[in-house]
């Protein structure tokens, strides 16, 4: 079962060394961050590895059965036997479900570095030793507490040798032999069921309460019967005043063996709690969809003239939020979604002006330009890599600072891996099938469980971290189901299709087939995303879009128009059609049809935007499939008769009227007073407001004016569109390095060998009686002895090894061939970097000659 090659490596540098390529990928694939920077050798590889940055990294990162192999090599020998972690994993039954499922965890553990050593030698990298090990202020996972050598370390010779009189061992003449006899008695199956067998029913209650854990108890300066008995022979150990710890290897024999109450080789399944006709799952996220294009589109007229303020810690305001909700008919949750969707898809920002605020970019209108199915795969694909979380909006941070949609603060790293393993469990259930949510948790926490050892986050943050994973996962089923990739808990097949550019990249997490009892094990973490190119992001979208087009329902040229001043949309409009009518009409209620009113004010601002009373009857005659109504026609007639009698223009501002009796009327209007308005001649009013407060006030009371230009000429008051400059989306947040991809994989384990080669080459001292370098040392010669043995070695074609320190400081070694030495440089053939490079001399802090074997 040992991948190692014979003999056993003596470190886990010479376990990496032993090695082929495809394992050395594998491991910086599934551990990136060892190779940000690119190691020099594999030495440096190796320490890397056993930093406790990257062991917690990696730690963080398997699932729950290696989680539990790796914390029952913690509390086993060091070296440990296979035999003996399967002993601690499976009990001294054997499990056979455990048994069979502990070689794929182990080479899992080995494949990352953190087990290194023969089967017979089994090593747990120290760090993650020293994280996952039993101790008073970390207690461990399993429950267990020290060994019997650990819990004696403090304690006189003379109690030790009563302990082991009391157990009916013979005494000896150091208390290291007597502890390893007292050790070798506990964990004899046989001799200590007869020790247990005789002690009192009470005390036998007692090992029981510790046995699975916490191991330690309170005593008083007196203990009980039941307590002196189990102190007396060792059974119990004290290891501050007032308190005793039940030793490992004594809970390892109530336990028969076991380390963990409950080891979980296979991961909890994900069975489908509903069934739907795929049919029905794909109609039903289309409509969503639908729906989806059609909120962002409304979010974003909204904001069509200018969005809210952006506050001055950034974000939107609780106030224009709640308005935001209103505008769009939603909860104000949901509506935060929509909002964050948006940004994340680089459809709105800032405008950057002085008075910030946010609005539409020109990116929007390249993306209303798009077919509807197109527009829906970039809303999808921006939420499945976005790390932008609107579930947090309305929450505190760290720092008890409210965290507002649109602001900082909402990057959470993790989203898009629970993102992805959420759908990737649904693709794995049969078309039309809906998982529990229950379970979906229950199997993520599995993949991902949490750990309260030493080094790791403290329990607090770890029930924060746990509850945060959770919270995504059931973010993203609800989002999923706003955002149309699924339908009624079910993965709809565009859905599908836009997930598959991702899960081909990510290893097979189910069984080969029905009658395949293969456990859960992965080289890889499941959800951890590989880099996907452009063009996969491209074929991905494509699909899922060629999926929904035939679902998404055909635009309308055509309304209803009803005789209480309303028309009806019985389906989508056309953007032409709805963007005019949305200017003529107010819309009223939405749903599967949209109910729009046409009012004075509406009116108005249709013929503000240009547009005159023979336009809209037009208008209306050619795009509704019932007569215009006769109240709708007086309503049009009426306002444009008074539309524009008025004109307003700047003096401040000034009113100008062909009928005097109108302007007569305004000025003996006690509601004009704010306005200020006096007499210049019998048809001109002037005003000490600007043209916009007299426009409103006017309007206010129950007048039609209109703006006019310099020129005499009304003024067209259409909207138009704000956006702001080009901007870029916000870009995800990385959950540590990214992955490598092939070639800068490929390229970095050739450097590594290279570096290798360079470091462990021998070499040969300019002085035989002086002692070889130590490994890692840099070769320190001489300018004048670097620059003879250069030069000799272009007449003999040697090759040599160098110690070389780049412009930035950066020290390496190399071995190279020289080719030429001119001009305070040399130019070799490099066998570090395979290739010929130029080096300048004075950056060469020594050189020497390569050992002839």
């Amino acid at each position: 079962m040992s991948t190692e090659d014979h003999p056993a490596p003596r470190s886990l540098a010479e376990a990496l060394r032993g090695r082929d390529d495809t394992a050395l990928g594998a491991l910086l694939r599934s551990r990136p961050d060892l190779i940000t920077p690119v190691p020099t050798d594999l030495t440096q590889l190796a320490t890397r590895a056993g930093t406790r940055a990257s062991v917690v990294r990696a730690l963080e990162r398997l699932d729950r059965f290696a989680l539990q192999t790796a914390e029952a090599l913690a509390v086993a020998g060091d070296p440990a036997s296979y035999d003996e972690l399967l002993g601690l994993m499976a009990g001294d039954d054997r499990d056979p479900e455990v048994a069979a499922a502990l070689p794929a965890a182990l080479a899992a553990l080995r494949e990352q570095a953190l087990v290194w050593g023969a089967d017979d030698r089994l090593r747990l990298v120290r760090t993650a030793r020293e994280l996952l090990a039993p101790s008073p202020q970390h207690p461990s996972p399993t429950g267990l507490g020290p060994s019997v050598r650990e819990a004696t370390a403090g304690m006189s010779p003379g109690r030790i040798q009563e302990i082991v009189a009391a157990v009916g061992l013979p005494s000896t003449h150091d208390s290291v032999s007597a502890v390893q006899a007292l050790a070798a008695l506990f964990t004899h199956r046989r001799k200590m069921a007869r020790l247990l067998a005789a002690a009192p029913a009470e005390s036998r209650e007692v090992l029981e309460r510790l046995m699975w854990g916490p191991p330690y108890g309170q005593v008083t300066h007196d203990p009980a019967a039941r307590l002196r008995w189990l102190l007396d022979r060792g059974l119990l150990l004290p290891t501050a005043p007032g308190t005793v710890v039940l030793p490992r290897e004594v809970a390892l024999h109530l336990r028969a063996g076991r380390a963990h109450r409950a080891p979980e080789p296979v991961p909890p399944a994900v069975p489908a709690a509903s069934a739907h006709r795929p049919q029905v799952v794909d109609a039903t996220a289309a409509g969503q969809a639908y729906t989806a294009l059609a909120t962002v589109e409304e979010l974003l007229t909204d904001w069509n003239e200018g969005g809210p303020p952006v506050l001055r810690a950034g974000g939107l305001s609780v106030r224009d939020l709640k308005r935001t909700a209103v505008a769009l008919d939603l909860p104000e949750p949901v509506a935060a979604f929509w909002v964050e969707l948006a940004y994340a898809a680089g459809l709105l920002a800032s405008d950057g002006e002085a008075d910030e605020r946010y609005a539409a970019t020109p990116a929007y209108d390249e993306w209303l330009e798009r077919p509807a199915p197109e527009r829906w795969a970039l809303l999808a694909q921006t939420w499945l890599t976005a790390t932008r979380t609107s579930g947090l909006v309305g929450g505190r941070d760290a720092k008890e600072r409210a965290l507002s949609a649109l602001g900082p603060g909402l990057d959470r790293s993790a989203a898009p891996e629970v993102r992805h393993r959420v759908l990737a469990l649904l693709a794995a259930l049969p078309e039309g099938a809906a998982p529990d949510p229950e379970a979906v948790l229950a199997r993520l926490r599995w993949e991902r469980p949490l750990r309260g050892a030493q080094g790791t986050p403290s329990a607090q943050g770890q029930r924060t971290e746990e509850d945060l994973r959770a919270r995504l996962a059931r973010w993203t089923l609800a989002e999923a189901e706003l955002l149309g990739m699924t339908g009624r808990g079910a993965l709809s097949a565009h859905g599908r299709a836009l997930l598959g550019a991702h899960t081909e990249k990510t290893p097979r997490t189910e069984p080969h087939g029905p009658g395949d009892k293969l456990p859960f094990h992965h080289h890889r973490a499941p959800g951890a995303l590989e880099p996907l190119s452009l063009a996969e992001q491209a074929v991905a979208a494509a699909a899922a879009a060629r999926l929904l087009a035939p679902l998404l329902p055909e635009p309308l040229d055509h309304v209803l128009l009803q005789a209480d001043l309303t028309a009806v949309a019985p389906g989508p409009l056309q953007r032409p059609l709805a963007a005019v009518l949305g200017v003529l009409a107010d819309v009223e209620s939405k749903g599967g049809a949209t109910v729009y009113r046409f009012t004075p004010a509406s009116v108005r601002r249709a013929l503000d935007a240009g547009r005159t009373a023979a336009d809209l009857h037009a208008f209306l005659a050619a795009h509704a499939r019932t007569p215009v109504p006769q109240p709708l026609a007086y309503l049009i007639d009426d306002v444009a008769r008074r539309h524009g009698r008025l004109r307003v223009g700047a003096a401040s501002a000034y009113l100008r009227c062909d009928d005097d009796t109108v302007l007569n009327e305004i000025l003996a209007d006690k509601r004009a007073a704010p306005l200020r308005l006096r007499l210049l001649a019998p048809t001109v009013l002037a005003s000490q407001a600007d043209p916009a407060a007299l426009l409103d006030g006017l309007r206010a009371m129950g007048y039609a004016p209109a703006a006019e230009s310099a020129d005499g000429d009304v003024l067209i008051t259409r909207a138009d569109a704000h956006r702001t400059p080009p901007r870029t989306p916000p870009e995800p947040v990385p959950d540590g390095p990214p992955m490598p991809d092939a070639t800068l994989l490929s390229a970095a384990i050739r450097a590594i060998r290279a570096g290798d080669l360079a470091s462990t080459a021998p070499r040969r001292p300019a002085d035989p009686a002086a002692p070889r370098p130590a490994p890692g040392e840099l070769p320190r010669t001489s300018s004048a002895e670097t620059l003879a043995t250069m030069q000799a070695a272009v007449l003999t074609g040697e090759a040599l090894w160098i110690g070389y320190v780049n412009a930035e400081g950066a020290a390496s070694q190399r071995v190279i061939a020289p080719v030429r030495v001119e001009g305070g440089f040399v130019t070799a053939y490099d066998h570090t970097a395979d290739e010929v490079r130029t080096y300048p001399l004075h950056r060469i802090t020594g050189v020497a000659e390569l050992a002839s074997d």
